[in-house]
């Protein structure tokens, strides 16, 4: 029997106990889940008010993935609010997963324990207060006892959270302001965007927003002009300036001057630009200036300035290094006309005298300052074949006079030279024996050559032109082995000279042509021609029938060392050797090869179907053809023909005769298929059924054949789910269904409710089951209640009511109590320890009340 407590939405069990998921079930079923505790308020009251029992009373939370959670909710128990009983949850056992509470236990009063899921307890449950948008979307539901109470989000206040904060309204002035209002002008959550006109800078944010505290987000922004560096006169100069929107800002205009004797430099005027830069650069007053004085050659300058570089007033002094003399006034100085006093000054050098080249040499000198003057540098040299004897440069010095003696050349020597083995030695000489241009002739005697220059010359380098020439024996031409032959030579005088003989011979395969044995003679000739080595020749090749012959002669055509290669038209193939070669008996090797048809693999007849072939030469042979049909039902899958190749193998893969396929079929919604098939998955000959799971019934044929035209022999069937009888809300009632697979089919359930003053009679609830009936007959809504308190005072307890179909609440009691006269039937059904009744419901005070 299940029983309200009093008017709160707290409900329990007051009939038997169940496992932790049939407890949750009827929970459920009959108000809204397991119990979620929200504060210690709640738990004082359930155990002040709930009634003991021994096995104590389940509620909605559980350990799901190893974490306590509220169920209702899905959410996970947090650390402030968990509510163990000392040492628990104590996990002593590894499928304690859900939990209970102690009601008037004698210790630890309204703690929790945890407990394994299949023992039996009593179900506490509730049923929610807050209907679906009762806060107007703008707050969270929270439950009460008894009730309910919005917790409204920022922004928002008033007992459904309706009325909305308001901030105060903006007047911004010189700025352009864009706002938008979600929940009305100047309220919560309405932002406004500024901007300034060009020239002018915004001081503050760009948005604001209206807070939930009825304040915005930061202080209004102004605009104001934008400023420029504040500029100053030039030194020596002066400034005057217009100010439109402030002193040097956005609009401000400056003129620059210069004092008497100084000019300015850059614009004459700078305007405040809307970046907050002055248009120009900066000009500047500068002294008058004369042209850049440069230091005179080798002298020096020392200038002394007022103003700057050469300007007005400076004054420069001119001298000369050493050896130099000044040509010119020694000071200058800068007028106020910008031009110098006096001539530009310069510095000449001091002279030595002039130098002379020596006999047989060169002078060379370098003049700094001109010809033989201070700083000249000549330098003395010999002509070729002469060398230097004496200092090899001179300088002027500061004094005119030049540093060291006049030098002199003398000529170059050679080394002695002497005559050649089996030669002669004949020289001139110009300067002295073996010098520079002393001239040396060489010459051999009879029988012998000059190996080297006929003469030689002694170089300016003290060097002779040329190598040392030698006396060598005339040669002959250097005689080289024929081809596949061999030589074998004597020499007297060296390879291949004078009285040098040389004897031919062949390897084997050749015979020589020509003289065996050559001798050098004195005129460097060889006695005879050079013979040659033939090769020995053998019979002429032809090529095979249906073949070819390509050959390669070394040594002439079909001649030892002739290589012949045989090779086979496309579609045949060599029998026998593929090359043969002429040896050195003038015979080939092997014997005559010869060319055989290509031979491909027999065929077979593809599984249902059929085979024709033609043959060129030979079964199954190059050039081959076969055709490849399909018996009725079947397809073929591959080339309709193939063809023997030059390879041995057949043109295409290997076709076969495929079963012609059904488009494939899926079971329907809510059914099943059940197919055979015989020749493929859903192909020529399969079979499928159909059938429907309980609740449906089948709408179609119940079977399909795939025929050999690729189609299935009917339409695909579909499940329809059972209807029940449409259901109409009871006379001053209402009735709410949800449908599972379409409007009272099966799986629907219907609940059913009474307006105010008018009782149900029968069930709350009612499903569709399989069999196309309701699970219970529809209830009806009667406005006098006496003939239902007799139906519900003739029942023995409170199970007998509630396999009836009959729930009592504790409004529905004490309206019920109202209409009874019996004042004995009134305790009957208000006394707390009545079996009727809901023990623990009604206080002292409300069951006197209600007596």
């Amino acid at each position: 029997m299940w029983v309200e407590v009093g008017a709160w939405t707290y409900h329990y069990s007051d009939r038997g106990d169940y496992a932790w998921e049939q407890a949750r079930n009827y929970c459920q079923t009959f108000f809204t889940d397991l119990v979620a505790i929200q504060n210690k308020q709640e738990i004082e009251h359930l155990n002040s008010n709930l009634p003991f029992h021994k096995r104590y009373y389940w509620i909605g939370i559980r350990k799901l993935h190893g974490i306590w959670t509220w169920v209702g909710t899905r959410k996970a128990l947090t650390k402030e609010a968990e509510n163990w009983a000392a040492r628990e949850p104590n996990n002593r056992r590894s499928n304690q997963d859900c939990v209970e509470i102690y009601i008037k236990r004698p210790q630890e009063s309204g703690k929790w324990n945890d407990e394994p899921c299949s023992q039996k307890k009593k179900a506490l449950c509730y049923k929610a207060s807050c209907q679906p948008f009762p806060c107007s979307q703008r707050g969270e539901c929270v439950e009460t006892i008894g009730s309910y109470r919005c917790e409204c989000y920022p922004g928002f206040h008033g007992p459904e959270c309706k009325d909305v904060v308001q901030c105060a309204k903006l007047e911004p002035k010189g700025v352009h302001m864009n706002c938008s209002h979600p929940y009305g002008d100047f309220s919560y959550n309405s932002t406004c965007m500024f901007r300034c006109q060009e020239g002018f800078e915004q001081r503050g944010v760009d948005m604001l927003r209206c807070l939930p505290s009825q304040q915005w987000s930061a202080d209004t922004p102004t605009c104001t002009a934008i400023t420029c560096p504040v500029l100053s006169a030039p030194d020596r100069g002066e400034l005057n300036c217009s100010h439109l929107h402030g002193d040097f800002a956005f609009g401000s205009a400056c003129a620059f001057s210069c004092q008497m004797g100084f000019a300015l430099m850059g614009p004459e005027t700078r305007e405040c630009t809307a970046a907050g830069t002055w248009t120009g650069d900066l000009p500047r007053c500068e002294a008058v200036a004369c042209p850049a004085l440069s230091v005179p050659d080798q002298g020096e300058l020392n200038c002394s300035h007022l103003h700057g570089d050469f300007t007005f007033g400076s004054k420069c002094v001119f001298s000369c290094q050493t050896g130099f003399v000044l040509m010119g006034p020694e000071t200058r100085e800068c007028t106020a006309t910008g031009t110098w006093t006096g001539d530009t000054p310069r510095c000449k050098a001091i002279a030595c005298p002039t130098l002379g080249a020596p006999d047989r040499g060169e002078l060379n000198c370098s003049h700094l300052h001109g010809d033989f003057t201070f700083g000249s540098m000549c330098a003395f040299s010999c002509q070729t074949g002469f060398v230097l004897v004496g200092l090899e440069s001179r300088k002027c010095t500061a004094m005119g006079t030049w540093t060291g003696d006049s030098p002199r050349c003398e000529a170059i020597s050679c080394p002695v030279l002497r005559a050649p083995d089996r030669g002669e030695l004949n020289c001139s000489h110009l300067h002295g024996d073996f010098t520079f241009g002393s001239t040396c002739a060489f010459s051999c005697q009879t029988g012998f050559a000059l190996m080297g220059p006929e003469s030689r010359e002694c170089t300016a380098a003290g060097t002779w032109t040329g190598d040392t020439p030698r006396c060598e024996a005339i040669p002959c031409p250097v005689l080289r082995a024929p081809d596949r032959g061999e030589l074998n030579c004597s020499h007297l005088h060296g390879d291949f000279t004078f009285g040098s003989t040389c004897v031919f011979s062949c390897q084997t395969g050749f015979v020589l042509s020509g003289l065996e044995s050559h001798e050098c003679t004195a005129t460097g000739t060889w006695t005879g021609d050079v013979p040659r080595c033939k090769a020995i020749a053998c019979p002429v090749l032809n090529a095979p029938d249906q073949g070819e012959l390509n050959c390669s002669h070394l040594h002439g055509d079909f001649a030892f060392g002739s290589t012949c290669a045989f090779s086979c038209q496309t579609g045949f193939v060599l029998m026998g050797p593929e090359t043969r070669e002429c040896t050195a008996t003038g015979t080939w090797t092997g014997d005559t090869p010869r060319c055989k048809a290509v031979a491909c693999p027999a065929l077979s007849v593809p599984d249902q179907g059929e085979l024709n072939c033609s043959h060129l030469h030979g079964n199954f042979a190059f050039g081959s053809k076969c055709a490849f049909s399909c018996q009725t039902g079947f397809v073929l899958m591959g080339p309709e023909t193939r063809e023997c190749m030059a390879t041995g193998t057949w043109t295409g893969d290997t076709p076969r005769c495929k079963a012609i396929a059904c488009p494939m079929l899926s079971a329907p919604s809510w059914g099943e298929l059940n197919c055979s098939h015989l020749h493929g998955n859903f192909a020529f000959g399969s079979t499928c059924d159909f059938s429907c799971q309980t609740g449906f019934v089948l709408m179609g044929l119940e079977s399909h054949e795939c025929t050999a035209m690729g189609t299935w022999t009917g339409d695909t069937p579909q499940c329809k789910a059972i209807s029940c009888p449409v259901l109409n809300p009871p006379s001053r009632g209402q009735l709410s269904c949800s449908h599972v697979h379409g409007n009272f089919t099966y799986n629907s359930t219907c609940t059913f409710s009474c307006e105010e003053g008018f009782l149900r009679m029968g069930a709350e609830k009612l499903w569709c089951e399989a069999t196309g009936n309701w699970t219970r007959h529809a209830p009806v809504c009667e406005e006098d209640g006496a003939p239902f308190l007799k139906q519900v005072l003739a029942y023995s307890s409170g199970t007998a009511l509630a396999l009836a179909g009959i729930v009592l609440s504790g409004t529905l009691i004490a309206l019920l109590a109202k209409r009874l006269s019996n004042r004995e039937e009134k305790k009957k059904l208000l006394n707390p320890t009545s079996d009727l009744g809901s023990p623990g419901i009604f206080t002292n005070a409300a069951y006197n009340a209600n007596l």
